[in-house]
């Protein structure tokens, strides 16, 4: 049975919130693992969580999604309390790439529907899906005082393409972009877990030889 449209609708709303909160939480660890308070681990869910929304939507000249409500703060600074009085060792090492490789997918796909929605053509709405999944994680990055994400060689901004521009892709031959979310999704998420597991990476500049 397929769902309603707007049950399925409603899914990728739930996938815009289910990247806000996981980038959330990959923000309030980096945050907690350097031994910050909790203002500042609720800070950073915040910035990364909203990050790349934030980008995507002034540049396509929407309203800022997160300021004309109060649910998307609350579900960051939730995420950063849930993280805050939890046992350290309940995150391995890994949490943070995995939590952020599912913030990826999901906010990739999400960005780029949003930027269709707007009219934005479809080359130009794949870039706006790979900007909001990555700016909030450079965000982060840049707060923790850590190596930004997009200079390690593994796959990230390849994955994000990946799951922006297969969604363009399924919806330009005829999908409706709720039905096109999941599998570009879970492509996005594959491709960036088989780089964690493997350490996948592009071929690097290796300058005059």
């Amino acid at each position: 049975m397929v769902p309603s449209p707007q049950a399925l609708g409603q899914m990728l709303g739930a996938l815009d919130m289910i990247g806000i909160a996981v980038f959330a939480a990959s923000g309030a660890l980096a945050a907690t693992r350097t031994a910050q308070t909790f203002v500042t681990a609720a800070f950073f869910a915040l910035v990364t969580g909203v990050g790349g929304g934030t980008v995507r939507d002034l540049l396509i000249g929407a309203p800022v999604f997160w300021v004309h409500g109060s649910a998307v703060a609350a579900i960051c600074v939730s995420v950063a309390a849930l993280i805050w009085i939890t046992p350290e060792h309940w995150w391995r090492d890994s949490a943070l790439e995995w939590l952020d490789a599912a913030g990826l997918a999901a906010y990739a796909v999400f960005g780029a529907a949003k930027a269709l929605n707007w009219g934005v053509p479809p080359f130009q709405a794949a870039l706006m899906g790979v900007l909001t999944a990555c700016v909030g994680g450079i965000l982060r990055d840049v707060l923790a005082g850590v190596p930004s994400i997009l200079i390690r060689p593994e796959l990230y901004v390849t994955a994000a393409a990946l799951a922006a521009g297969m969604h363009v892709v399924l919806v330009a031959i005829g999908l409706p972009p709720f039905v096109a979310a999941l599998p570009a999704a879970t492509a996005g998420f594959v491709l960036r877990g088989a780089a964690i597991r493997y350490r996948l990476a592009l071929p690097a500049y290796r300058g005059k030889r």
